[in-house]
């Protein structure tokens, strides 16, 4: 009738379950340069907030991912694609994640299938460690390539390094508008690159 209206059975819901329904699904992806789309990472998830980064897994500058884990209440839920996506170190995961389901945050990766709410079990756990292990053993295997085939392409005189994202003139240019007062995201628009871009060659 109009007098009543139905709420769903939480009874038998310890508080921090009940508080799961009330928490948002918030997005972490990340890539390691301008060129990796983001858009499939978390595809087909509906969620209320995304943090991105572009940077490498080895740079420590990663301030989305900063910001996401000070944005987590309890009750939130984590969506990462993949384990390599939120750390490329097994410590750094392990600790990433004991963290946040500490808080009482859930972390979802996607690809392993794997959920932790820091109810979990002791299997559980060892797949943790195990598929962040193989994750970062797979990292180290890619970047021993990388290397290779760098050292072959310069021996051979064909590898000439990344191309600069801003020329000499670019540069000057950026740094006096940015001694003028212009904003970092502007500047980042106006050159079309991004504004850890920006930042660093302010800095050289």
């Amino acid at each position: 009738t109009g007098l009543f209206r139905a709420y769903p059975d939480t009874s038998g819901c310890t508080n921090k379950e009940f508080n799961m329904h009330k928490g948002q699904e918030v997005g972490y992806v990340r890539v390691s340069s301008l060129l990796q789309n983001t858009a499939r990472q978390l595809d087909g998830i509906q969620l209320d907030k995304v943090f991105e980064d572009r940077a490498s897994g080895k740079n420590t500058l990663q301030p989305q991912l900063e910001a996401c884990l000070a944005h987590l209440r309890e009750g939130d839920t984590l969506h990462v694609h993949s384990m390599d996506r939120l750390a490329r170190n097994l410590d750094d995961m392990r600790r990433i994640v004991k963290e946040l389901t500490g808080r009482g945050v859930a972390v979802k990766f996607l690809k392993e299938g794997l959920t932790f709410t820091g109810d979990d079990s002791p299997m559980s756990n060892l797949l943790l460690s195990m598929l962040g292990a193989v994750a970062e053993f797979e990292r180290s295997l890619i970047l021993e390539r990388q290397r290779e085939g760098i050292a072959i392409a310069k021996g051979e005189g064909k590898y000439k390094g990344r191309k600069a994202a801003l020329t000499p003139e670019q540069v000057s240019d950026l740094r006096q508008r940015a001694a003028s007062g212009e904003k970092k995201t502007a500047l980042a628009k106006a050159f079309g690159v991004s504004r850890e871009t920006v930042y660093t060659n302010l800095r050289v």
